[in-house]
């Protein structure tokens, strides 16, 4: 681990791993909170680095202190997941792997809730991280498998790492956002054919509103070398890219040649998602219910996925699916406001009005609760129609 004033999320990381594994070391990198007390408590040897502005420095400074076979990586806002322990235990085993990727779960996000991270690999010496921003070992691990074919890269199809940085309250500063671009763009400017450079920085323009630089720097990528990993990413920030900029069509485009990569399936609902969503927004409602059905059979405890089949099967006026759907969103996310209040439009559409209005005060509570004006624009839209909601 590199670390810098974690001390909120360190102890609850280090307990996920303290039992699966035979030496802590955790890299501070000028922490002035308890973040170095924490690690010592659990017995974890911890060193110090001076930050330089790259992430590939630090992690391969924490890499020389390492003395066991096979190398954990984890963020202070990750934590291991206990169930895959056994199942990681058998996977290292195997003569020729060089690499286990893991599934992570990022809690929280409405998007892409899974990624596929190189978190696990053997400690052999030819493995260095590289890139200044998005540290990984892939760059040294295919360098190795071209001069050693034997070694495999194995995907692990559990998810094994439980990460909460899109929980609300953690997402990126704009501030943090400036950082890592003039990072990246640093790196970019002497790797200008790099792929996944290429997806990186430009899913970040494409975050922060600068499609034009976005949409160019991702085609870019699309005609670079790459693994299917990199042109899904690529594939699939150009669908949101060119959705933004109201090019439909080439956005349903690339959510399509997303799915169409070779990857896990968990990997893609945020290609299913989006995609359901162009269909919606065109009125192409069987086509939309089809891809939010893919996406809950991938995974049945997406919330959103619930959500926006409930949507889709009120417009195709079949109201005890969409209410089924809405509930069981909101029994996975309760906080889930959009999912009360289409809960609580599909009930007085029945004419169950004490449980509508019910759902209605839920929703508007939550619409306060996250500081959105919609709580207000409903709570005067029910006043009009002759109802109060406290």
């Amino acid at each position: 681990m590199i670390v810098k004033n974690e001390a909120e999320n360190l102890a609850r990381c280090l307990e996920s791993v303290k039992e699966a594994v035979d030496e802590l070391i955790v890299l501070d990198t000028g922490s002035t909170d308890e973040t170095v007390a924490i690690a010592q408590s659990f017995g974890a040897q911890v060193h110090h680095f001076a930050w330089n502005d790259s992430f590939a420095d630090a992690r391969n400074a924490a890499l020389q202190q390492v003395t066991g076979d096979w190398v954990l990586v984890l963020d202070a806002d990750e934590t291991l997941a206990a169930e895959v322990i056994p199942t990681l235990r058998q996977a290292i085993l195997q003569e020729q792997a060089i690499v286990i990727n893991l599934i992570r779960h990022e809690i929280g996000a409405t998007q892409s809730p899974y990624s596929l991270v190189s978190r696990l690999f053997r400690h052999h010496p030819a493995l260095r991280f590289s890139r200044p921003y998005h540290a990984m070992v892939d760059d040294s691990v295919a360098q190795l498998m071209a001069q050693e074919p034997h070694w495999q890269v194995i995907n692990c199809a559990e998810v094994a790492i439980l990460h909460s940085g899109y929980e609300p309250g953690a997402i990126a500063s704009r501030n943090k956002l400036e950082k890592a671009r003039t990072t990246m763009e640093r790196f970019f400017a002497s790797n200008p054919d790099d792929a996944y450079v290429c997806s990186k920085l430009g899913a970040l323009y494409v975050q922060m509103d600068d499609w034009t630089r976005g949409v160019e720097l991702l085609q870019r990528g699309l005609q670079a070398q790459s693994n299917p990993p990199v042109r899904y990413e690529l594939h699939y920030h150009l669908g949101i890219a060119q959705s933004r900029l109201q090019n439909y069509a080439q956005a349903e485009r690339h959510y399509h040649l997303a799915i169409a990569q070779p990857l896990l399936d968990f990997l893609k609902l945020g290609a299913y998602n989006n995609l359901g969503g162009l269909l919606q927004n065109k009125g192409d409602w069987m086509g939309a219910k089809a891809q939010f059905e893919k996406l809950l059979a991938i995974d049945p405890s997406f919330a959103a996925g619930h959500y926006n089949l409930g949507m889709t099967l009120k417009a195709m006026g079949q109201m005890a699916d969409a209410i089924a759907h809405y509930q069981q969103a909101i029994a996975l996310n309760p906080n889930y406001a959009e999912a009360h209040q289409n809960l609580g439009v599909v009930l007085l559409k029945l004419g169950r009005v004490p449980e509508s209005l019910e759902s209605f005060g839920k929703a508007i509570a939550l619409h306060d609760e996250q500081n959105s004006s919609e709580g207000d624009r409903l709570r005067q839209g029910l006043q009009q129609m002759g109802f109060r909601v406290d």
